[in-house]
């Protein structure tokens, strides 16, 4: 029987599925939408399957806070292309605000949450096989009470971070988060920590905070100049896309200048004190004596 477009259109918004693999379940079930639903579901089962022992070392991390309850999701894949795809982070934002209202407490709970008429764990299976690539939700973090602070690492979804404070300190807050994110503390307070590992830490704190300040001052520059700083983090983007016709040769020599450039300018005007202060934390008692950090959790799928 003929399969109209409205159907092919119907069943792929439902499933998500690529429009040829669509129009081939419906031809196959003879336009009836239950049975090519789970045609779809069965390969994405087998492909699934198939790539079951390939290494999952990207995907997206979101995080998310709703009436005193936070929780981050991290759904893993084989590429950053998927990765950075808008239907995967679609479908990790689907699952983490399932698992939000449900109050879910680890991840046995998620996978079993019903997602778009499925469980979570057959979603992602689903989109496994839609995709080609092994897919695996590994990451699964919550707070609960009030006054958290959630933060999404430069909006990357590669690193999250929540933070929680004893009185109501948004900005401050925040700021906390950020620097949980770059510092990657080991312990919420000193007492609980080897003095030795504390001068480490604070070492390598200060190094990562002052990448991090010099870093934002770079792509501060790129966007001045009307420059997309995802397109030039690296030379093999810079490669990459210019072979794809995403970058001119001009812009790539333009970007490689203002880089070397600001990264010359923004080292020496960075702050001593300031990054040291960042460091050590502090910058909080200032702030406010009485406000203190009573739990953080942090997740990132980049090695630290």
């Amino acid at each position: 029987m003929a399969i109209s477009i409205d159907d092919i259109k119907k069943l792929r918004a439902m499933t998500g599925a690529g429009l040829a693999d669509v129009k081939k379940a419906l031809t196959e079930a003879e336009g009836d939408f239950d049975k090519a639903k789970e045609l779809l579901r069965e390969r994405g089962l087998a492909i699934a399957a198939k790539r079951s022992d390939r290494e999952t070392s990207n995907g997206c991390v979101l995080v998310k806070s709703v009436n005193g309850f936070a929780a981050m999701l991290a759904l893993k894949c084989e590429t950053d292309f998927v990765a950075n795809g808008a239907d995967f982070i679609a479908l990790t934002q689907s699952i983490l605000d399932a698992a939000i209202a449900a109050k879910a407490t680890d991840l046995e709970a998620v996978k079993n949450l019903t997602v778009n008429g499925q469980t979570a764990q057959e979603a992602v299976t689903q989109r496994s096989g839609i995709t080609g690539e092994k897919m695996e939700l590994d990451g699964y973090l919550t707070l609960e009470g009030e006054n958290i602070e959630v933060y999404d690492h430069m909006g990357k979804h590669t690193l999250c971070t929540m933070v929680q404070t004893n009185k109501p300190a948004a900005e401050q807050g925040h700021l906390v988060a950020m620097q949980v994110a770059a510092m990657k503390p080991v312990a919420l307070d000193a007492a609980s920590v080897d003095p030795k590992i504390i001068e480490e830490e604070q070492k390598t704190a200060i190094e990562k905070t002052k990448l991090e300040q010099v870093e934002k001052f770079v792509e501060m520059k790129l966007k001045k100049a009307g420059l997309n700083p995802n397109l030039v983090d690296s030379e093999d983007h810079i490669e990459s896309n210019m072979a794809k016709g995403w970058l001119t040769k001009e812009q790539a020599d333009e970007a490689r200048k203002i880089i070397a450039d600001a990264k010359v300018e923004g080292e020496a005007n960075l702050k001593m004190p300031m990054i040291e202060n960042i460091a050590k934390g502090q910058w909080l008692a200032k702030q406010d004596k009485d406000l203190k950090i009573i739990a953080f959790k942090r997740f990132t799928l980049i090695a630290d």
